[in-house]
């Protein structure tokens, strides 16, 4: 699959109505996708296979990541590139788990999502908990390719695993002193 964030991120950005009128949208697909209780239906959407095209999808394949993408992607409200999905969802410090806006139980369900159809389920509540405001780039790479180092990577960020300049200095001054 030739899937690119970006294509499925610009594909998101026109069919969100646009507030001061000058660009429609197109709530009717976006309203069709919301409404899709599988990947299967979702595959069957003329807007899914409008991303299909746009990302360069080479073949039948690909069609469920795509769909997946479209169904989940249709939930979002809002862009908020500042930070990768998972930051946005964690807690804001690794030791208050209930500061998170997805609670680390239903992250890991998210994360243990098998098949397709349990993946939209567990994302659509991700977007739904996030209040429709996620990095719309971020969120399509990772459902377009959704693999163990994504996966990696969701959980460092979502527990805000890098360490801090302080601490980054006194494990040095550790290591330096032993």
């Amino acid at each position: 699959m030739i899937a690119t964030p970006r294509a499925a991120a610009d594909w998101w950005r026109e069919l969100q109505p646009n507030p001061s009128g000058r660009r429609p949208g197109d709530r009717a697909a976006l309203a069709r996708l919301r409404r899709c209780g599988t990947v299967a239906e979702a595959m069957l959407d003329q807007a899914t296979i409008a991303l299909f095209r746009r990302c360069g999808a080479t073949g039948p394949d690909d069609l469920p990541a795509i769909a997946l993408a479209a169904a989940v992607l249709a939930h979002v409200r809002e862009d908020a590139p500042e930070l990768p999905v998972a930051r946005q969802l964690g807690p804001d410090q690794p030791d208050k788990p209930e500061t998170a806006k997805l609670k680390p139980l239903r992250f890991r369900r998210v994360m243990e999502a098998a098949t397709p159809d349990e993946r939209l389920i567990a994302l659509r509540r991700m977007v739904a908990l996030a209040g429709g405001r996620l990095n719309v780039r971020d969120l399509a790479d990772a459902l377009l390719i959704w693999n163990d180092r994504r996966r990696q990577r969701w959980v460092y960020d979502y527990w805000n695993a890098q360490l801090s300049t302080g601490q980054i200095a006194a494990r040095t001054a550790e290591e330096t002193a032993a």
